[in-house]
């Protein structure tokens, strides 16, 4: 659920797209256990942090972590992300109400065009 609502299909497509890269979910996991600043994340994940910051966008974009720009007592700034209380639950009728609610046939090319009557 996003926001005390289900997701419609737009949002769904979005967020599984997102969950669909193995290093996205591998940063959802550990995330999971707690919110992380990104060069510590970046050393636990084992990637670089130009690429993580990539995926970290992806992920905030569709709603599944947050993050937040802090203060270290050095004065340093410090970008933590944490995950979203996001809840999902796939079944096959939740997929098609999803479904009843696309606007996009494919969220990278715009709006579907419009059906002849």
């Amino acid at each position: 659920m996003i926001e005390g609502r289900p997701p419609t299909g737009d949002d769904l497509v979005v967020m599984l797209a997102a969950l669909a890269n193995p290093l996205r979910l591998r940063i959802v996991a550990r995330l999971a256990a707690g919110r992380d600043y990104v060069s510590h994340l970046a050393r636990e994940i084992g990637v670089s942090r130009p690429l993580l910051h990539l995926h970290l966008q992806r992920l905030e974009a569709a709603g599944l972590i947050v993050g937040t720009l802090e203060l270290s007592e050095d004065g340093k700034a410090m970008r933590y992300y944490e995950v979203t209380d996001f809840d999902l639950h796939l079944t096959a009728a939740a997929l098609a109400e999803a479904a009843k609610t696309l606007t996009r046939s494919d969220p990278e090319k715009g709006p579907a065009p419009k059906e002849d009557s």
